[in-house]
C-alpha cells in the first residue's frame, strides 16, 4: 500500500508563484498513492480562482474517500487539510490544534478499511514554534478521538514543521511511535527548489511495516509546490519469508 503526504501550497508553485493545480495532479498521479494526506488545500480563494480544490482533487485523482478539514478562514475562502483514500473511511474526527493567537492548525483522524485491515491514519499540519508544536502533538495524542482507536496500527503524517527533529524524542516517541523519516538528511523536503529542511515527517505504531520511505524528487515536484512530497510504501502484514 502507498501513502503520499504533501503540502500542496494551495496549488501555487514555490519558485514561480503561479497557480497551477495541474502540476500538483501530475505529481500525485505519477506516484499513484492509495492514501493521500494533503495540507494547505484551498477552497474559495480568489488567488486560486475560487476553486473547490478538495472536490476537484478527489474527482481528478480518483480516490473516492474524502475528508476535508478547513483550518484557516479568510474573508474570501481559506484552506486546510485533506485526506483522500482508495478505501472506505469507517470513522473520522477533526481535532483543532489552535494555539493561542497563532495561525490555526488542525489534525484529521481517520479509520480506513484497507485490504489488510483497519488503519488509524492521522493527517496534521503543525505550527512554526517549538513550544506550539509540542503542545499540539501532546493535545492530539491525548485527545479522546485519538485514544478511542489507539489499539489500531497507526500512521501519523504531514507537515510537522519540525526542522530541529525534536518531536520523535518527545512526545511522539514515548507514545510508542517510530519515525519513518530517519535520518533527517535523507528526507529534506523544504524548500522544494533546493530542499534543506526535513519538515514533512511520518511516524508509525503497531503492526505497520514500512517497505520504503522517500522524498519525491522530480522536476515536477520541485516546481508544483514549496514542499516536496513524502511517499511511504507500507503493509499491515510482515513480509513473507
Amino acid at each position: 500500500m502507498r501513502l503520499l503526504s504533501y503540502n500542496i501550497h494551495k496549488g501555487i508553485g514555490g519558485r514561480d508563484r503561479r497557480y497551477r493545480l495541474d502540476r500538483i495532479l501530475e505529481v500525485i498521479r505519477h506516484e499513484d498513492p492509495d492514501l493521500l494526506c494533503l495540507q494547505e488545500v484551498a477552497r474559495g480563494n480568489p488567488r486560486s480562482y475560487r476553486h473547490d480544490q478538495p472536490r476537484m482533487l478527489a474527482e481528478l485523482v480518483g480516490l473516492e474517500g474524502q475528508l476535508f478539514q478547513p483550518t484557516v478562514h479568510w474573508k474570501e475562502g481559506g484552506y486546510g487539510n485533506l485526506i483522500l483514500s482508495r478505501w472506505p473511511i469507517r470513522a473520522h474526527h477533526h481535532v483543532s490544534l489552535a494555539f493561542g493567537a497563532k495561525k490555526a492548525r488542525g489534525a484529521q483522524i481517520a479509520t480506513v478499511g484497507t485490504p489488510e485491515g483497519p488503519l488509524l491514519l492521522v493527517n496534521w499540519h503543525l505550527g512554526l514554534g517549538e513550544g506550539e508544536r509540542d503542545w499540539q502533538a501532546r493535545h492530539l495524542l491525548g485527545h479522546r478521538s485519538f485514544l478511542e482507536s489507539a489499539h489500531l496500527p497507526a500512521i501519523l503524517a504531514g507537515d510537522a514543521n519540525d526542522w530541529r527533529d525534536r518531536l520523535a524524542d518527545d512526545p511522539i516517541g514515548p507514545a510508542g511511535f517510530r519515525q519513518a523519516t530517519q535520518p533527517p538528511w535523507r528526507f529534506r523536503s523544504f524548500p522544494a527548489c533546493l530542499a534543506i529542511a526535513s519538515l514533512d515527517k511520518a511516524f508509525y505504531r503497531g503492526d505497520v511495516f514500512i517497505r520504503k520511505a522517500r522524498i519525491v524528487h522530480s522536476r515536477g515536484s520541485r516546481e508544483a509546490s514549496d514542499h516536496l512530497p513524502l511517499m511511504l510504501d507500507f503493509s499491515l502484514k510482515p513480509a513473507q519469508a
